[in-house]
């Protein structure tokens, strides 16, 4: 048999029509062995026992499937097709019947450490739902499709993180923390890109865990805090030039104070370290000329 199976659909008769049939044949069967004994003392048909084991071999051609499985038929190591419907049949005893399930699997992969786009190590695990969509595929191009799904989720995982900035480029584009909608679209795509050859399918897949190397933790936490210190400042010190300069023009435009150069400096140093300042400070604020 060759690479790239396609599942097609496989023979079978309803199993309630074949039942009928079958339990006919074991009650003939069953009369020709006890009759001849019973009425006419004689030893059991021939015909009767030879019936027996055939029924009994024919009875292997029973098959019952819950909703959401498969069955896969193999005549003489031969894809003959699958079985997806729900219910009972029997197809060709002779062929051998593997059941697969078709329900959603989910996998939390190991959390793995991988290096970022910047070079900075990473712990990262991911939630990946699948699901069988090729029985056929899945069956017979890999060897263990389930096994398969794992290592491939695992690569493309990798490749997913290795490819972006734990927290984004100098624009803060193309982060893993913060575009976690754009990643898990991402990450799926690229795992149904690894598994399109076992003939599966990716529902799911979304990071569940997200953090730096123990190693770098802290340093990375002291480096985000003091960003966020030098935002902090950079907020308030807009804030604290708006308000010296409107102080300044109320000053002037309403005539309270007349104010030379050299006052304008005084007052703006004062008010800057007033609102400025993480300490409570007290200047004093000369407003005018001496006279």
């Amino acid at each position: 048999m060759g690479g790239n199976v396609q599942e097609s659909e496989g023979s079978y008769v309803s199993g309630w029509v074949a039942l009928p049939l079958w339990l006919a044949g074991f009650a003939w069967a069953l009369w020709q062995i006890v009759s001849p004994v019973v009425y006419r003392h004689m030893p059991p048909s021939v015909a009767g026992i030879l019936a027996i084991p055939l029924l009994a071999f024919l009875a292997k051609g029973f098959l019952v499937l819950q909703p959401n499985l498969a069955a896969v038929l193999v005549f003489f190591g031969r894809y003959v097709g699958s079985v997806r419907a729900d219910g009972f049949f029997w197809v060709n005893p002779f062929t051998s019947k593997q059941k697969i399930s078709l329900r959603a699997h989910n996998l939390n992969t190991p959390t793995l450490k991988v290096n970022d786009r910047a070079g900075n190590p990473v712990e990262v695990a991911a939630v990946v739902v699948w699901r069988v969509q090729d029985t056929a595929r899945a069956l017979f191009d890999v060897e263990d499709y389930q096994s398969f799904v794992h290592i491939q989720s695992e690569s493309a995982l990798r490749q997913v993180v290795s490819g972006r900035w734990y927290d984004g480029d100098a624009e803060g584009r193309q982060s893993l923390r913060g575009d976690l909608d754009a990643v898990a679209q991402l990450l799926m795509e690229s795992i149904q890109e690894h598994v399109g050859l076992a003939g599966l399918e990716i529902l799911e897949a979304r990071i569940a865990h997200l953090a730096y190397a123990p190693e770098i933790a802290s340093a990375m936490l002291r480096r985000q805090q003091a960003e966020a210190v030098v935002a902090a400042r950079a907020h308030i010190l807009e804030g604290a030039v708006g308000m010296v300069r409107m102080a300044i023009e109320q000053l002037e435009g309403q005539r309270i104070v007349t104010l030379s150069d050299a006052d304008r400096i005084k007052l703006v140093t004062n008010l800057m370290t007033v609102l400025v300042s993480d300490s409570e400070a007290q200047p004093v604020l000369p407003v005018g000329r001496e006279s």
